[in-house]
């Protein structure tokens, strides 16, 4: 189900990526403090490469990214990318350190894949609502009204509504 989650998600963005030219997906937008959609995808893009370029070795930083400016300038190698991860999804769970620079310091904390699966989840979620932001300006582009929403608020409205 969390594999099925998080394809859905990314699916949704590739969907977005469809309807923006480069130029609109890398134009700074003011209700982002001058941000683009492309830097938010590039963010959620390389969080997901990260949590996949430290599976094998079992040790994962966040803060080591690429900061590859293609993915935030270019719709089709954000897309390019999505699929990419999409495809190198694992099945099995196992235990990943997680490593950090604090104030000077480095600290390895335990944690999994499965548990980093779901922060990078919830993480393309928060950034996809920032995106949502940036996207109703534009009267070409249609997007799910649950785009950028948390799955448990999806859940709650529909409680809601019974």
């Amino acid at each position: 189900m969390l594999l099925k989650s998080i394809r859905h998600s990314l699916d949704e963005l590739t969907s977005l990526l469809n309807q923006l030219c480069d130029e609109d997906y890398s134009k700074s937008c003011p209700a982002l403090s001058n941000a683009t959609i492309g830097e938010h995808t590039r963010h959620i893009l390389e969080m997901f490469q990260c949590l996949q370029n430290g599976y094998e070795s079992e040790v994962l930083n966040y803060d080591n990214r690429q900061r590859n400016k293609r993915i935030q300038t270019e719709t089709e190698f954000a897309k390019q990318c999505i699929s990419e991860i999409k495809s190198g999804l694992k099945s099995e769970n196992k235990i990943l350190y997680l490593e950090q620079h604090i104030d000077g310091l480095t600290m390895r904390i335990q944690s999994n894949y499965y548990r980093e699966l779901i922060y990078n989840l919830e993480h393309c979620v928060h950034h996809k609502a920032l995106i949502k932001v940036a996207v109703l300006k534009f009267d070409n582009v249609v997007i799910d009204d649950n785009f950028g929403v948390a799955q448990s608020t999806i859940e709650y409205r529909k409680q809601c509504v019974q």
